[in-house]
């Protein structure tokens, strides 16, 4: 059985195809920026918010699958940056980039990953996983040489790293699992689908 990925995220497509599910991307257009200054005002946690995301993406696709009767699984995600009180969101340039990463230089900072799932309309399984990532106190010359190299590809990632290539040298510490920090928590998610037979056990 094939999943529908309520997602554009080609980190997140790559992650499930490699682990040999057949998926179809069908990406859910929301208005996250309205959603975080709606729950921001509410004072909820980062990891509230991210499962909002994720459970309106899934539901949003999910409203348009039981028109036609698809009786698929619906898997939607989202992740937070949160350092402090500050919530960070993907940079929109390399400019905005910098002065990200030099915000975040030399203090811990956490990503909260959501993932759910849905079917026929409804909302039949969620996970929400942390990781804690120090980054080390680098100089702005490495900061400029680390962008230059990079370029544009640091402006998919919330954090403007991407821990699987280069963005590994801006790290001293990172605890919490490498899935979870790519932005899909993919073992919780593998054995619900195990569970639910999509998967052998």
């Amino acid at each position: 059985m094939s999943l529908i990925l309520a997602s554009a995220s080609p980190a997140r497509r790559a992650m499930l195809q490699a682990a040999g599910l057949e998926v179809e991307v069908m990406p859910a257009y929301v208005d996250e920026e309205e959603i975080k200054l709606a729950l921001r005002a509410e004072q909820a946690p980062a990891r509230q918010v991210a499962e909002a995301l994720a459970e309106l993406k899934a539901r949003r696709i999910g409203h348009i699958a039981a028109q036609t009767g698809d009786q698929r699984f619906i898997i939607a995600a989202d992740q937070m940056l949160v350092c402090g009180d500050a919530w960070f969101d993907k940079p929109a340039d390399l400019a905005a980039a910098r002065a990200q990463l030099q915000s975040l230089r030399g203090k811990p900072h956490q990503l909260v990953s959501a993932v759910v799932a849905a079917r026929a309309g409804g909302i039949v399984w969620r996970h929400i996983a942390s990781a804690t990532l120090t980054m080390r106190d680098f100089s702005d010359d490495f900061l400029d040489a680390y962008l230059a190299q990079a370029g544009a590809a640091v402006l998919s990632s919330v954090g403007a790293y991407q821990l699987e290539g280069l963005g590994v040298q801006l790290f001293s510490r990172i605890e919490g699992d490498y899935f979870t920090i790519l932005g899909l928590p993919l073992l919780p998610l593998l054995a619900f689908l195990r569970d639910n037979q999509v998967l052998r056990s």
